[in-house]
């Protein structure tokens, strides 16, 4: 599908008229052509004009299975034949008890219950407001804070943002939600100590944790929030032992561990939990996007039966839920879509190829940008730099002259969509599809390794 100069002309006026898109500066479409995706098919998305483009993100770290799998399309379809809406509020359908049952058996432990959402911000307001009440109902009402890392992103509702440890995209917004604090992050490669050992700097970064909790008072933490490997800043993988560290302090103190898995669930790190790759145990896990490879908006917090026992005797009711969670197409698109996972063997596929992915990207090591390339299964960070020798960053100017002034436009110009981001340190994320191979790796390679290239000689 492509549109002819009339229509083509005729769309972007539309958009630029009524079209707010999210996480946009919508100033720089006034003159410029606003980039509009028309299909997809495996790992790559076609434009407007016609135009191949390499999806090197999933969408949003969303797209699984690839493009233009026309069995989830037509499990959507079915569904909708047959039962096309109907909410979780007091009744159940088919779908969302099958649909419970099987992710309740992926999630490691006696995560056995899932309270389903329309997606991941959802999924996180759902889990710190089940902890709050739990406390509550267990006679510990003064747990009611929340823990998470520095320049981590946990969603936009304004408890999921509350938790986001990003200062510059909570300011607009704020008075947020009072009762969350930031501890350290696992960016080794900028390590204030221990850089040289990460089994010592996971204990130092799992220990800030604990003090904390201590700091702000055992008695008023409820939970602490991370990801199994972080997302914002650039992919930070955790060192040895930390989520070992982590559950001791979490059971030292009574505090719920929320695995929060929106990005790193259903295959991202080759397994269903990243949980599961890390070897650790959280009390909850929020999880979305994968879970159907995007083709139908989903999300789900899964606890353990510690959390709902509360909840089975008298009156007490949780009150909370969203008109869409559960949704009988979503989650027969998801069931479809675990079957395609396990009938074709994707996770191992992910921990088969993964090492071939970090190798095909540190080849870019070699140039002058690149300072460091991190991340797991297929979920990376490739990290530039100013200076290798001496890690120095960019400051506010060139990196707006970097990011935003040239790479955005001249990686995705080149035939890559993937996202150059400086929530933190300036970094190029890459997600791609998990049916991705070598030969996808080498083209994500080309491509970047060009652009960086040029981008050199302008800087």
């Amino acid at each position: 599908m492509s549109f002819d100069d009339a229509e083509f002309a005729t769309l972007q006026k539309s958009a630029r008229d009524h079209l707010w898109m999210h996480f946009t500066r919508m100033s720089s479409y006034a003159k410029a052509d606003i980039p509009v995706i028309v299909r997809g098919d495996g790992a790559y998305i076609y434009d407007a004009r016609g135009k191949r483009y390499l999806d090197g993100l999933a969408g949003l770290f969303v797209n699984q299975l690839g493009h233009g799998r026309t069995e989830l399309a037509e499990a959507a379809a079915k569904q909708a034949s047959e039962l096309a809406f109907f909410p979780l509020w007091s009744y159940a359908h088919p779908k969302s008890i099958e649909l419970a049952e099987r992710v309740a058996g992926y999630a490691p432990g006696d995560l056995n219950r899932v309270f389903f959402t329309s997606g991941g911000g959802e999924a996180v307001e759902t889990a710190w407001k089940l902890a709050k009440q739990y406390f509550k109902l267990t006679g510990k009402p003064g747990k009611h804070k929340v823990i998470s890392r520095a320049i981590a992103y946990h969603g936009t509702t304004q408890g999921a943002l509350s938790i986001t440890g990003l200062p510059d995209l909570k300011a607009p917004f704020e008075p947020l939600v009072p009762s969350t604090f930031r501890v350290p992050n696992t960016n080794i490669y900028r390590a204030p100590i221990h850089g040289h050992d990460p089994a010592a700097f996971g204990r130092w970064a799992a220990d800030q944790i604990a003090i904390a909790i201590e700091n702000e008072g055992p008695s008023t933490v409820a939970a602490v929030f991370l990801e199994p490997v972080q997302n914002a800043g650039g992919c930070f993988p955790p060192p040895p032992g930390y989520f070992d560290r982590v559950r001791e302090i979490c059971d030292e103190y009574d505090v719920l561990l929320v695995s929060d898995e929106v990005i790193c669930a259903f295959g991202r790190l080759g397994h269903m939990f990243g949980a599961e790759r890390y070897g650790y145990q959280p009390d909850m896990i929020t999880c979305a996007k994968g879970i159907t490879s995007g083709y139908s908006p989903l999300g789900a917090m899964i606890a353990t039966d510690r959390l709902i026992e509360p909840f089975l005797h008298g009156d007490t009711t949780f009150a909370h839920g969203y008109t869409f969670g559960g949704h009988p197409v979503s989650a027969a698109v998801a069931l479809t879509n675990l079957d395609i996972f396990e009938r074709e063997g994707i996770n191992e596929h992910v921990r088969a190829r993964e090492g071939e992915f970090r190798a095909s990207l540190e080849k870019l090591l070699d140039l002058p940008l690149v300072g460091d390339v991190r991340g797991a299964g297929y979920f990376y960070g490739i990290e530039l730099v100013k200076d290798k020798a001496t890690k120095a960053t960019f400051d506010d100017d060139e990196s707006e002259r970097l990011l935003r002034g040239f790479l955005s436009k001249a990686l995705f110009d080149a035939g890559l969509y993937c996202r150059a981001d400086d929530r933190g340190d300036p970094v190029i994320q890459l997600s791609p599809p998990l049916i991705c191979d070598q030969q996808h790796f080498d083209e994500m390679e080309q491509i970047i390794r060009s652009v960086l290239t040029e981008a050199e000689s302008k800087l």
